[in-house]
């Protein structure tokens, strides 16, 4: 069974409410139930963990490189304009990730335009809202399946 982290970053608690016409109706817990049940269609072991404090996100990842996990899916929210920690962070472990985020920060005010992370991740999937997720974590499972059958 493979093991993928799914990091949400600042503010994220707050889906579902928080500006809906931006990131729609859905709130997290229901986003990590909707992914759960897709990674456990695939026998993917499935871990989410959301914080509002870029310390607690750097700690997550570091701990991340010990616990098994292979790989990460991570929407790092406003962090991905400012964080070089997290950046450093995921440098650090050398585990594979993917950027997700629920709208399209090219498409949005020119300071979101910028990601401290996407050079660094395997891939990037934007504005599609709560299915950013699920499509980065389909493409977390073909990269699985690639490798196992090169």
């Amino acid at each position: 069974m493979v093991a993928v982290l799914v990091l949400h970053g600042p503010n994220l608690n707050l889906l579902g409410s928080r500006e809906p016409d931006i990131y729609g109706p859905a709130t997290l817990d229901q986003i990590n139930a909707q992914m759960a049940r897709f990674a456990a269609s695939y026998n993917v072991d499935l871990a989410c963990f959301q914080s509002n404090a870029e310390h607690e996100l750097v700690d997550r990842i570091q701990q991340a490189a010990d616990d098994g996990t292979e790989w990460i899916l991570i929407n790092p929210a406003a962090f991905t304009h400012t964080s070089v920690a997290i950046r450093d962070a995921l440098a650090a472990v050398s585990l594979p990730f993917v950027e997700v985020h629920l709208s399209n920060p090219d498409s949005r005010e020119p300071f979101r335009h910028h990601s401290y992370l996407s050079d660094l991740a395997i891939g990037k999937i934007c504005g599609f809202g709560p299915d950013s997720y699920l499509l980065g974590l389909q493409a977390i499972i073909n990269k699985i399946d690639a490798s196992r059958n090169s």
